[in-house]
């Protein structure tokens, strides 16, 4: 006997009018083909920069998520990488468009019923990073999956296979010492021996503070630039009022100077992005 589920010509694979079909995970897939747009709406245009920052946060993750999105995808037509991205874009973004961020304690990295250790904690070294957690719960065979991720870099360190959950520990080495002193995100998670279960992963915490996003950056150039010009003005300033001493009428540069000079003083003093 034999099976046909594609009728006996097989699958329409290709485009035929607006419609492209083609085959995914061992199922035909249809859809409707899209039209460009030459203008966007502010909707729109924030998906696009939602997607854009997923992509960059799971980009340098993939081998990672190849292996602890694996079990979740068995058996359906999305790949590890389609359901890391749908869980992130929908849960791990901050801030509004054009403003749009990571939330990095909303990071998921896996999803399960695999129960996770308990007293997890993390420690810098001069070498590295130090993570432990309580041996009891769980299998002591349960394998342990550690990441240190540097979003500054956009590169992670750790291990799919770190060690087993009865070992207690895992280090993982950073050597060179910028990286150790730059924003770092760290994140664990447990699978079962037989690759057959996981646990959701969990977020240890950040060392080294989050970098400032791109709306801080503009506002910290902004004021970088005016307190520049305030140096320049103030050293010209200063100048001429001893040159100007004692004079009783002032010349006209010397008052249009120091009025720029009010202006900018009075500036700096409320303006947002001064450094801290």
């Amino acid at each position: 006997m034999a099976l046909l589920p594609y009728g006996p010509y097989g699958p329409l694979i290709g485009k035929v009018g607006k419609l492209v079909s083609y085959i995914l995970n061992g199922q035909v897939v249809t859809r409707t083909i899209g039209h460009k747009r030459t203008r966007h709406s502010h909707k729109q245009l924030a998906n696009y920069q939602a997607m854009a920052v997923t992509m960059d946060l799971l980009g340098p993750m993939t081998p990672f998520i190849n292996s602890s999105f694996e079990i979740e995808a068995r058996g359906t037509v999305k790949n590890q990488h389609n359901l890391a991205t749908s869980y992130n874009k929908k849960q791990a973004l901050k801030g509004e468009y054009p403003n749009i961020r990571v939330d990095y304690s909303k990071v998921v990295l896996s999803y399960g019923d695999l129960a996770v250790a308990e007293n997890l904690k993390m420690a810098k070294t001069e070498a590295g990073v130090q993570i432990s957690w309580d041996v009891n719960g769980g299998r002591a065979e349960d394998i342990v999956m550690v990441m240190v991720y540097h979003p500054g870099k956009g590169l992670y360190r750790g291990s799919i296979n770190a060690c087993r959950r009865d070992a207690g520990s895992y280090f993982v080495p950073v050597v060179e010492k910028e990286d150790l002193e730059q924003q770092m995100e760290v994140y664990a998670c447990f699978k079962s021996a037989d690759g057959k279960k996981i646990s959701n992963s969990v977020y240890l915490g950040n060392f080294n503070g989050e970098a400032d996003g791109p709306e801080e950056q503009e506002k910290q150039e902004k004021y970088l630039l005016v307190k520049k010009r305030f140096d320049q003005v103030s050293a010209e300033y200063f100048r001429l009022q001893t040159l100007e001493k004692g004079m009783s009428t002032r010349t006209k540069a010397f008052r249009n100077l120091e009025k720029e000079y009010q202006v900018l003083q009075q500036k700096l003093q409320h303006m947002p992005g001064k450094p801290g």
